[in-house]
């Protein structure tokens, strides 16, 4: 009875649904895994007596057998399918997966470059050229102050304060917050602002935007999307293997500043995050770093591995 039901289902999938033969498959394989259990554990036991507590006797078994989070989600996902269709048919009266949760996916840990992979992607863009220098501002604005990129896009110049090496941004909910930024990055800061092409009228360049900092190549205020794209084509051109994005960029800093000895509640605030919880993760990412580092560059671990 179990199997044929399972059957009617997969061929719900195929006929109603118009679902791939990828996606039939693997229902197939999750549900199967399920009807495996049962037999085993609760064997002539229907759909109808399955209850939540066999279903987490389902996933402790998972667990034990050593299976990725990846797939007991995906077989999760499979019996909430599953069981909605047999409630829909009327072959139970009550679905079991109404009170089982979700186990949150693992979130991997943020990628941080080294201080010389940031050096690289940042000698990418041609800063003779005027698009070029407004890249490598950018690059410079993001690993001075871990700047999100939705927040360098909004800024205007009057968050600018050359004199007291200071930004304004704003972040989350609208939140305001001014930080440093170092004299290299002011320097650049001060270079595009007053670039010639930037103030010559009726020409590509010239800005229309007066407010805005950063600028496209028609004058008006550069996009995040632009950003990101801008982001990828240099990371194609560096040949960097890691992943390279504007929060790349925010991630490292964060990291080095860490490595560097900054406590976590100033970086908290750097950030702009609401909570410490959300700023300790750099704590992971500075041990594997420093992990890292340490096998790379210590004279007995290189020894060893000659």
């Amino acid at each position: 009875m179990r199997f044929e039901l399972a059957d009617d289902f997969l061929k719900y999938l195929r006929v109603v649904k118009n679902a791939s033969v990828h996606t039939i498959r693997s229902y197939g394989v999750d549900i199967t895994a399920f009807n495996n259990y049962l037999n085993t554990e609760h064997a002539g036991m229907f759909y109808k007596d399955v209850d939540k507590f066999v279903i987490r006797g389902f996933l402790a078994r998972l667990q034990i057998s050593g299976a990725s989070r990846r797939t007991v989600l995906r077989r999760l996902s499979s019996l909430r399918s599953f069981f909605k269709y047999l409630l829909k048919e009327g072959e139970i009266r009550k679905n079991p997966m109404d009170e089982i949760d979700s186990p949150k996916a693992a979130k991997p840990l943020p990628q941080a470059l080294a201080y010389a992979q940031i050096d690289h992607l940042f000698s990418m863009p041609d800063i003779d050229s005027y698009l070029g220098l407004r890249d490598r501002t950018i690059m410079e604005l993001f690993y001075s102050s871990a700047l999100r990129v939705s927040e360098l896009a909004s800024l205007n110049r009057s968050d600018f304060n050359k004199a007291g090496l200071t930004i304004r941004v704003r972040g989350k909910g609208k939140k305001e917050r001014v930080l440093p930024i170092t004299k290299i990055a002011s320097g650049f800061v001060i270079k595009y602002l007053t670039h010639k092409l930037r103030h010559f009228p009726g020409k590509l360049f010239s800005e229309k935007d007066r407010e805005a900092i950063f600028l496209n190549k028609f004058g008006k205020r550069l996009t995040t999307r632009s950003i990101d794209r801008m982001f990828k084509n240099y990371h194609q051109l560096s040949g960097l293997s890691v992943k390279i994005t504007p929060h790349t960029v925010r991630h490292s800093i964060a990291t080095h500043w860490l490595e560097s000895g900054m406590d976590l509640k100033t970086i908290q605030t750097l950030l702009g995050h609401s909570s410490l919880r959300a700023t300790t993760i750099y704590t992971k990412v500075s041990c594997k770093l420093s992990e890292k580092v340490y096998n790379m560059a210590h004279p007995r671990v290189l020894k060893e591995k000659l």
